[in-house]
């Protein structure tokens, strides 16, 4: 039987709260020394309760926590750090990228420089930068720290570097594979145009539209199936 875990103030940012019971919450919680985790909060929706207006997402906060098993029992919340507000896109965006780390991270693995990536992506989301590249960055970052780092400078076949005129058809599976002619295949791209998004070259409208075609299908693929909600959001908002 594993032991009662108890932590104190732990780095956290909250990435989806469902209701629990009458007065209760579930909180699926990021944190960097022990990953993602599930915790309940005792009361938490009960109008008195000192965590009412503090479990937010997308605001810092510190966490303590006793338990054991998939979920802990949430002791005590306070604010970590400066308020962040985000508005228009830049909600979307947040909720979507929520949305890839509970689907993708496994319970209780720390991905610590994870954190520090998502912690600068809430920052600059509210401060105003461009919201696709901020997200296309982020899901690189992503997939390179749950050991499905994209290899954007060598062919798969003959571990050799790309060649800037010859094209590849991407597989999410086994990397970039040379072929003579266009074939029909969604995730086709010329050998300049992986360098380029390997390079991080996303000022470029083409290279990151490249860029959003191609973490598309290698998330897609990655999440075996599984439905990403706010793409089904976002896209009855634009029809």
């Amino acid at each position: 039987m594993s032991s009662t875990v108890r932590v104190e103030f732990e780095p956290a940012y909250i990435l989806h709260t469902r209701p629990y019971r009458e007065t209760s919450l579930i909180l699926e919680v990021f944190t960097p020394g022990y990953g993602r985790i599930g915790l309940v909060a005792r009361g938490a929706r009960r109008p008195k309760s000192p965590l009412r207006g503090i479990l937010n997402s997308f605001q810092p906060l510190r966490l303590s926590w006793i338990g054991r098993g998939e979920l802990a029992t949430l002791a005590q919340a306070e604010q970590g750090g400066q308020s962040k507000q985000l508005r228009g896109d830049a909600v979307m965006a947040g909720f979507y990228v929520h949305e890839l780390l509970i689907k993708l991270l496994q319970r209780h693995d720390p991905h610590p420089q994870l954190f520090g990536h998502y912690a600068t992506l809430l920052a600059n989301l509210v401060d105003g930068y461009p919201v696709e590249k901020l997200l296309r960055t982020f899901e690189l970052e992503l997939l390179r720290e749950i050991g499905y780092a994209l290899s954007l400078d060598t062919d798969a076949h003959r571990h050799e570097p790309l060649q800037a005129d010859q094209l590849y058809v991407f597989r999410p599976d086994q990397g970039a594979v040379p072929i003579e002619q266009q074939n029909g295949e969604d995730l086709l791209f010329s050998g300049a145009e992986l360098l380029a998004i390997g390079k991080l070259q996303l000022d470029d409208p083409v290279c990151l539209r490249n860029a959003k075609r191609l973490l598309r299908h290698v998330l897609d693929f990655h999440l075996g199936g599984k439905l990403l909600e706010t793409r089904r959001v976002v896209g009855a908002m634009k029809r």
